[in-house]
């Protein structure tokens, strides 16, 4: 009889154990998975965020055109010249999917590694009127790559002047704080420039200091 009861208990003892090392084995698992979630989930978001960043502005200006050929010894001159009108469209935008990042599931940290630089695109619609031109001096493909070329770049510092490029950034900063707030409520970390990111306002004064130096 006494060995009856000591098997049975024995038998208890070891569904027990069973039981408590499936359990254990399952809240592992659990663990895992979780942790694989929260890191696929922040990856999901940053590809999300890994659009183009644009702003567009349009610019417009007129630009007196004027070239003259001389022959002789100075003594005869031919002149061409007309006056150009220009609009162009402008957009400022951030390749987000040329982002470096780098993901550490054991410190649950995100560290952006870089961001590209701001691409700019420049696309003019030139006119011309008041063409005057003659046969020993008329206007010519080469004349049409000068203007080309000047109007680019007179467009190029009135972006400079104006706000497309620092409200492009503050879209940008408006992007990658979607990122901040996921991390920040899954209790992840978010590093930037050597530092870890809190709130907003440090992301976009790190931003602006590091694109200024690009």
């Amino acid at each position: 009889m006494q060995n009856l009861i000591k098997r049975i208990i024995a038998a208890a003892v070891v569904v027990v154990i069973i039981i408590l090392a499936f359990k254990f084995c399952e809240f592992k698992k659990g663990d895992n998975s979780s942790l694989d979630y929260n890191t696929n989930l922040i990856q999901q978001q940053i590809v999300n965020v890994g659009k183009l960043v644009v702003t567009e502005g349009h610019f417009s200006e007129v630009v007196t055109y004027k070239n003259q050929q001389k022959y002789m010894m100075d003594m005869l001159s031919f002149e061409k010249k007309a006056l150009v009108i220009v609009n162009a469209d402008v957009t400022v935008s951030y390749d987000l999917h040329q982002m470096k990042y780098d993901i550490d599931e054991a410190n649950k940290t995100i560290t952006i590694l870089s961001i590209p630089k701001e691409e700019i695109k420049i696309s003019p619609d030139i006119k011309f009127y008041d063409v005057e031109q003659s046969q020993m001096n008329p206007f010519t493909g080469d004349d049409y790559n000068k203007i080309n070329k000047s109007v680019k770049a007179n467009l190029a510092k009135k972006i400079e002047k104006s706000s497309l490029k620092s409200n492009a950034q503050n879209r940008l900063i408006s992007e990658l704080s979607k990122i901040l707030i996921l991390t920040n409520t899954m209790g992840w970390k978010l590093q930037y420039n050597g530092k870890e990111i809190s709130n907003e306002k440090e992301l976009q004064q790190d931003l602006n200091t590091n694109l200024k130096n690009k």
